[in-house]
């Protein structure tokens, strides 16, 4: 099952938006145009159906509140509402919907509020909020029935769908020095603070696989890199290490903080498209590596795909001119967001952009000039 449309209102920068969104979407715009902010919505969903840890509330709470949330340009209209339709199978009809939309109270306590919960199963509405048990006891509006698996039932598909949705965005300093940074993690620790960790309960037969499949991969992107493994130490902490070919045959293994930041974004890379058959959201996978392994990454993720029984969908938002150069690009899945005075709205490509890229072009030549500020060129006369 995919996401093949993503409505959102008043979300973050976006007032109205309405995309489709296929096995592999690429999402493109300049600094600032919200496509953290279009990721992060399909990580809200993923927060609010946790039933543990998780559920609307502290979703909200964990953004900084509903405030942080709406739209600036939000002014009459306080409502924040997501909407998205799960297919089987791309260019089919949906066959679920889940709709989401809350606001403030708007007097007394200030509660965050479900103004309207609906799910639709093959054009059938099965659930509507508010209902009449909603009426009669406020407070049950301060939940979704997606994070409860007493109300759920009839659509856990979805709930167990959203909830599976994965996003790593590894920085490197935070997997080197985690242990020693300490503090509160962000649900599912997007960042890689506790990566190690995560490596640590993987399974042993299916954590040795998959390092297998990553150390040829790097083998052919890291130079003089011949091997990797992951073991604990005396104290019992994981760690990865590395085997570099050295003029002493016979030098040591090299832990995860003499890793490069590109080694260790690669490999990060390579283990969330390994990591599962849910959703996966990229959020600038070139940064710290070469652009020649960059051009790579979208035949990296469509073998990926070839090789698996499930198709496993990927939404992936990038700057970079090599990897949008890659002729494999699917240009139907490139989406584009433009922001204007009421905020951000986006688009696919239009017929002269599809036409363009019939004759030859690339997606980097095609539609990368266009995302660009209009006055970046006078940057460097500034004083």
């Amino acid at each position: 099952m995919l996401i093949s449309n993503i409505r959102l209102k008043n979300w973050r920068n976006f007032q109205s938006l309405d995309l489709p969104l296929r096995n592999v979407s690429y999402v493109l715009g300049p600094n600032a145009s919200g496509k953290s902010n279009l990721l992060d919505a399909l990580r809200f969903l993923r927060d609010v159906s946790k039933t543990k840890g998780g559920g609307l509330q502290a979703a909200i709470a964990e953004r900084g509140g509903i405030s942080k949330v709406r739209c600036l340009h939000a002014r009459r209209d306080p409502e924040v509402e997501i909407d998205v339709e799960l297919s089987q199978e791309l260019d089919q009809p949906p066959v679920w919907r889940y709709v989401l939309a809350f606001k403030p109270e708007g007097k007394g306590a200030q509660r965050l509020l479900v103004s309207r919960e609906q799910v639709w199963k093959e054009g059938e509405l099965i659930l509507n909020r508010p209902d009449s048990k909603d009426d009669v006891d406020v407070l049950l509006r301060t939940q979704t029935h997606l994070e409860q698996i007493q109300t759920n039932i009839e659509f856990r598909v979805v709930a167990d769908f959203l909830s599976d949705i994965t996003y790593l965005h590894l920085v490197p300093q935070l997997l080197r020095f985690g242990e020693k940074i300490g503090g509160h993690r962000l649900t599912d620790d997007p960042f890689g603070q506790g990566f190690l960790e995560r490596l640590s309960k993987t399974p042993d037969k299916t954590r040795n696989s998959r390092l297998a499949k990553i150390s040829k991969a790097l083998s052919l992107a890291v130079p003089q890199f011949e091997d990797l493994r992951f073991r604990k130490d005396d104290m019992g902490h994981p760690h990865l290490e590395a085997r570099y070919a050295h003029h002493r045959p016979h030098a040591g293994w090299q832990s995860e903080e003499h890793f490069s930041d590109g080694t260790l974004r690669l490999f990060g890379l390579l283990w969330a498209l390994l990591e599962g058959s849910s959703m996966l959201l990229l959020e600038e996978p070139e940064i710290s590596l070469n652009d020649a392994i960059v051009k790579e990454i979208p035949l990296i993720v469509d073998r990926l795909q070839r090789d698996r029984k499930t198709k496993r969908q990927v939404v992936l938002t990038t700057h970079s001119d090599a990897l949008l150069s890659n002729p494999g690009i699917d240009e139907r899945g490139v989406v584009i967001l433009e922001t204007g005075k009421q905020g951000t709205t986006g688009r696919s490509l239009d017929a002269s952009e599809r036409q363009a890229l019939g004759a030859g072009l690339s997606v980097a030549e095609v539609v990368l000039p266009k995302t660009r500020p209009e006055k970046v060129s006078q940057l460097g006369l500034w004083q």
